[in-house]
């Protein structure tokens, strides 16, 4: 007898994750903690920019390899009563010194996040000289001054208390730490803290998991509390960072710290399902996004149970190859598909109505893998998001803000906004946040039913990826149109990107869900 194996299936159960529902507050987060925290913020007395804040330095302490204090991001914020959204950039940024010479190519294709030619000894994918400007605390300053109700120090104490506590050694962790052990082992700080004897930390066999602190990071956000967060930038916390990186070798100083501030501009927006879609627009996805639901024909109608037809993924598919050919051309290089989610989305509502959707990176998992030793700060590689070439679109140059993948979306009807969302997960950002859009607005499907519907990735212009739970007549029409690869959708390959979002009825109920496959995350809603 001849015997084919089957396609190997890791996973065989079904994953889930329930919706919150509620009439007042809510944050949904990658980590239950850091949503706790928020809604702790809520009760209060706090809104949702400040729960936004509060859940986010909370990240800082329990999803280190996502986001933090060194990391950037962009958040969209409609407050309730404003006619429309505002966008808070706190984008990358190159520092001022920064010197393309130092990048060498080898000759070779690398394969990290991106498909840039090979930089020497990839200098530009870990190490001191990959750090775009940390630009995180300054956006959380400039959203709190503008829009919050709540002092600094009562908005982080939560992250404060979350990083005094250490962060948790289960399971989940020694998976995303061992991911990067190789590069983290070269960096002795960040040895240190995330490989003691020279390995990730373990899960015990059996009873409740421990915790580790993160080096010098709950002194860093008690001195933040104090002296406020411009001290990242001007101040004690400054001067240690600016310190560091120079005995490390890094172009990043105190001057390219003393001018970071982040910016604040209108919404770009566009129709979309009868609504505004309001975007961040500028150098994020955004662009893209538009350009695929433009390609979307209007007159498809849903399958037989409501949801999205063959024919729609087919179209989809087709809409985000476009979309991504007309990107890549622009940027001036191919990108390949993201090896890992390394970025952290957040939403957060109030009993207002005010609606934040923010979403921040350090961009690869553990971003840099440099843990500056004086503040215990994990600092991001955002140079990575620069071709290397020179004299191309996205050429790296001192002071230059290069594209990314971020995309935090708010839907508004009227002056209301009425669901916010997007997703981490780098290039697969655009996909997932498109299809959470169209299943809930388009389609009118339930919060719960469109987070846990199997979903395409395309995330250039040749391959989709395509989620073995989908319907044979979908993988059909796929097929149809090119090369399909069926994969899971699980917490490791991360084959697709995780999105999560709140939707506000015209009840006033607030629904919010995350993504199922990030065994951490939760929505949590405030009481009452």
């Amino acid at each position: 007898m001849e015997y084919t194996p089957a396609p190997h299936v890791t996973q065989h159960w079904r994953l889930a994750k329930q919706a919150a529902t509620g009439r007042r507050g809510m944050v949904v987060s990658q980590a239950a903690a850091a949503a706790e925290a928020g809604v702790a913020i809520l009760d209060a007395g706090g809104n949702a920019i400040d729960a936004a804040i509060a859940t986010a330095l909370a990240l800082a302490a329990v999803e280190p390899w996502n986001s933090g204090l060194g990391g950037i991001g962009f958040a969209l914020i409609h407050r309730a009563g404003a006619p429309r959204a505002e966008v808070l950039d706190f984008g990358p940024v190159a520092p001022s010194r920064l010197d393309p010479t130092r990048f060498p190519l080898t000759g070779r294709m690398v394969q990290d996040l991106f498909a840039w030619p090979e930089v020497k000894d990839d200098v530009n994918i870990h190490g001191p000289l990959s750090f775009a400007i940390p630009s995180a605390p300054a956006g959380y300053a400039a959203a709190l001054a503008r829009w919050g109700k709540l002092p600094l120090a009562e908005v982080i104490a939560p992250a404060l208390a979350l990083a005094r506590r250490g962060l948790p050694a289960d399971w989940y962790t020694t998976l995303k730490v061992g991911a990067s052990a190789a590069v983290l082992r070269r960096y002795p700080e960040s040895a240190r803290i995330y490989l003691p004897n020279g390995l990730p930390p373990v899960a015990p066999y059996q009873g409740v998991p421990g915790f580790f602190t993160l080096g010098r990071l709950p002194d860093t956000l008690d001195r933040l509390a104090r002296a406020g967060l411009r001290d990242f930038y001007e101040g004690d916390v400054a001067a240690a960072i600016a310190a560091d990186v120079a005995a490390l070798g890094g172009f990043l100083d105190a001057e390219d710290l003393r001018g970071c501030a982040a910016r604040v501009r209108p919404a770009a927006e566009h129709r979309f399902a009868g609504g505004t879609l309001q975007l961040t627009g500028g150098l994020t996805a955004a662009p893209t996004l538009v350009r695929v639901l433009d390609q979307l024909p209007p007159a498809l109608p849903p399958g037989p149970t409501g949801g999205p037809t063959p024919a729609w993924f087919a179209a989809l598919a087709a809409a985000l190859r476009t979309a991504y050919a007309e990107r890549l051309a622009g940027l001036g290089a191919a990108e390949t598909n993201a090896a890992e989610t390394c970025t952290t989305h957040l939403t957060a509502c109030d009993a207002e109505g005010t609606m934040v959707a923010m979403t921040s990176t350090l961009l690869s998992s553990m971003g840099s893998r440099v843990v500056l030793p004086r503040t215990g700060v994990l600092m991001n590689n955002g140079v990575m998001w620069f071709d290397p070439r020179p004299g191309q679109p996205n050429a790296m140059a001192p002071g230059k803000r290069p594209l990314t993948n971020m995309l935090p979306v708010i839907l508004r009807r009227g002056d209301r906004p009425v669901l916010a969302a997007g997703a981490s997960g780098g290039r697969r950002i655009l996909a997932a946040v498109a299809q959470l859009l169209c299943f809930l607005a388009g389609f009118g499907m339930e919060i719960e039913a469109a987070a846990h519907h199997p979903r395409i990735d395309v995330s250039g212009p040749d391959l989709i990826t395509a989620d073995r739970r989908l319907d044979p007549a979908v993988l059909a029409a796929l097929r149809a149109t090119g090369p399909v690869e069926v994969v899971e959708h699980g917490v490791m390959p991360i084959n697709f990107a995780c999105p999560n979002a709140i939707a506000i009825d015209a009840e006033g109920i607030r629904r919010g869900i995350s993504d199922a496959a990030s065994p951490w995350s939760a929505a949590v809603a405030e009481a009452g």
